[in-house]
């Protein structure tokens, strides 16, 4: 038997089922699917050196397990003496185990490794229930090395699902194990 990760596994034994239940969806294809986990990071220094490029691309291909793409730029812009062509960022698309792997390693072991987390942003949806989340500093990940980073950067982080509306999304997220921040419930003052 082949290997299967463990939140794959969660998908389709508890969240599933359960999404199906609260949603009263007709067929298990109408759940809510994680379809790929997309992530990029800009580089602005990248216009006057060249070697930042290839560590991001480095840091990137250790944190996701899968090599990483620089992108470039696709129009010119004097002002930040930018040309077309460029490499400006990296980028790296993950599907299927990769994609759940990472997932694991990101709520189990780097969200918890920031400073003062106290849940990511639920606000963050674009309607059509992908969540997009940024990141600060890329040494969350144990996999960097912190005495071999040259410069602290950060990242987007975005979770390309199949669910139609924002909170069949969130539902679903949060059931996969995103920590989201709890919102506060509205105190009632009773009058004296």
């Amino acid at each position: 038997m082949s290997y299967v990760p463990r939140l794959k596994e969660k998908y389709h034994k508890e969240v599933a089922p359960a999404l199906m239940k609260q949603f009263q969806y007709k067929s298990v294809m109408q759940v809510p699917r994680l379809l790929k986990i997309c992530i990029n990071q800009g580089l602005g220094a990248a216009t006057s050196d060249k070697k930042v490029v290839e560590y991001s691309i480095n840091e990137m291909t250790t944190i996701a397990g899968q090599k990483a793409v620089p992108t470039k730029a696709k129009t010119s812009i004097s002002n930040f003496k930018l040309r077309e062509g460029m490499t400006i960022g990296a980028r790296v698309t993950l599907r299927n185990e990769r994609m759940f792997e990472f997932l694991d390693r990101l709520v189990t072991v780097a969200l918890p490794r920031v400073r003062d987390f106290k849940g990511i942003n639920d606000k963050s949806f674009d309607g059509r229930g992908n969540y997009t989340m940024g990141i600060t500093e890329q040494i969350i990940f144990p996999e960097i090395d912190i005495d071999k980073v040259n410069k602290i950067s950060g990242m987007d982080i975005s979770f390309v699902t199949t669910a139609k509306t924002d909170a069949e999304a969130l539902a679903f997220l949060k059931a996969m194990g995103l920590p989201f921040k709890n919102q506060p419930k509205p105190v009632e003052v009773e009058a004296a």
